[in-house]
């Protein structure tokens, strides 16, 4: 079991400095591996934080902030949502929150997918005020502490809505996820409520799927990386409809 969680881990680390969603790989692999869901939410976002970090630092080439907010503003933004986000998941029940994941997976991949392919009027192409971007980032980082399934997708949604480069949208976003849920782990891990042995296996994983992951983003042609985003947040949609 712990080699199949080991492979989850490598897995949900690539798809995450390729586009994100990696927790719904390493959630039902934890919930098979006999975690409770909520429990199982916690360990993953333990779990995968390293390998998160691992792909910020391979990235941090291609990081920046948009034209109208900061990198640091965002780095910031991140971090204090990650915590307000794991703090409401240690008091809330998760379930009726998850019945909202489908359809925010869903409404991000088609905005990635508008953003990036569609035919934008002429005021569209202009970046957002910078009060859409953090107001945006900050409901993504409180997401991401609290759930986090499909954030990078959503990040990497924003981002590009805001006029990054999507080469460039794709370093940043594995940086402000990474904080999100790094900040998270620490609230995590004094709670008591993580199984560790699952994590580190998960974990382990994660680092190597992240480093390469983050390798492939800096090569892999643009287009490929925008079909790619948009055929994994697909994916995710209908799996988790189904899995609803």
């Amino acid at each position: 079991m712990m080699l199949l969680l080991f492979a989850a881990g490598l897995w949900a680390g690539a798809q995450n400095a390729l586009a994100g969603g990696g927790s719904f790989i390493t959630l039902p692999a934890l919930i098979a591996a006999g975690l409770d869901p909520k429990l199982a939410n916690i360990t993953s976002t333990m779990a995968l934080f390293p390998g998160q970090i691992t792909t910020g630092i391979a990235g941090r080439s291609l990081v920046s902030g948009t034209d109208r907010v900061a990198f640091r503003w965002l780095a910031l933004i991140s971090l204090v949502g990650g915590i307000a986000g794991s703090l409401l998941l240690l008091v809330t029940p998760s379930r009726a929150f998850a019945v909202m994941v489908p359809w925010l997976v869903l409404a991000a991949t088609l905005l990635f997918a508008w953003s990036t392919f569609g035919n934008k009027p002429r005021l569209a192409s202009q970046p957002p005020p910078a009060w859409v971007t953090v107001a945006t980032q900050s409901i993504i980082a409180v997401y991401s502490g609290f759930f986090g399934g499909g954030a990078g997708i959503v990040t990497l949604a924003s981002l590009t809505l805001a006029r990054m480069p999507v080469r460039n949208a794709g370093g940043t976003k594995n940086v402000l996820v990474a904080l999100s849920n790094l900040a998270a782990a620490a609230v995590f891990a004094f709670s008591g409520a993580v199984a560790w042995g699952q994590a580190a296996a998960i974990g382990a994983g994660s680092i190597l799927g992240g480093y390469l992951g983050a390798r492939a983003l800096k090569v892999l042609p643009e287009r490929v990386i925008k079909i790619g985003v948009i055929v994994i947040g697909a994916a995710l949609t209908v799996g988790l409809f189904l899995r609803g």
